[in-house]
């Protein structure tokens, strides 16, 4: 049990894929304009992370090596696909705010990395924890990367209207807040880091 949470507890923290491993980069600076997109993207993603996690630990010893990634990508695409049809089914609207995102979960290096450094070379649990943590990790980064981009660039959080002792810094809602705001952020909880462990 202790194993499970020390899987899971590491891409929340140590491991974080955007604060500290700075992958999955593309989805993050394009969906985290507000956090009704970011929820939306992370729960996708880390759907996606646990069951393609889960079937490929459950596979693996089955998977020749010279075909596992496109074995990989074919598992993950199955999971996408269902994502993709429940949006577009369940909530039309945020199917069509995350648009071209959403199917290229398929392609995100978070995913297929966890696929190739985790879930091919362990049991099933542990693989399911590790999906489950990364997904986390990917959540919260978006969370607080949309939580600053939405309130101090629009003056709003999940829509409304804030009362606002400030004139919102619009460059934060368009691509090059989304940099300077995460390149921030990376920088301030790396600082915090280095700090802690001196």
């Amino acid at each position: 049990m202790k194993r499970l949470w020390l899987e899971f507890i590491k891409g929340i923290g140590s491991e974080n894929p955007i604060f500290f491993v700075v992958l999955g980069l593309c989805p993050t600076l394009a969906v985290s304009t507000n956090m009704t997109n970011a929820i939306g993207m992370g729960l996708a993603a880390t759907f996606v992370l646990v069951c393609s996690n889960a079937i490929i630990a459950l596979v693996r010893l089955w998977i020749p090596d010279k075909i596992r990634i496109p074995c990989y990508i074919v598992i993950i695409a199955t999971f996408v696909s269902v994502v993709e049809m429940v949006l577009k089914a369940y909530a039309p609207a945020l199917d069509r705010a995350l648009g071209i995102f959403v199917p290229l979960i398929v392609v995100n290096c978070i995913i297929l990395g966890r696929a190739e450094a985790f879930a091919s070379k362990n049991p099933v649990l542990p693989s399911i924890a590790d999906g489950l943590g990364m997904g986390c990790g990917f959540l919260v980064a978006l969370l607080v990367i949309s939580f600053v981009r939405e309130t101090l660039g629009s003056g709003k959080l999940m829509g409304l209207t804030l009362s606002r002792p400030f004139e919102p810094a619009l460059i934060l809602s368009l691509a090059p807040g989304a940099l300077l705001v995460m390149g921030l952020l990376i920088g301030g909880i790396r600082w915090l880091r280095s700090l802690r462990s001196s």
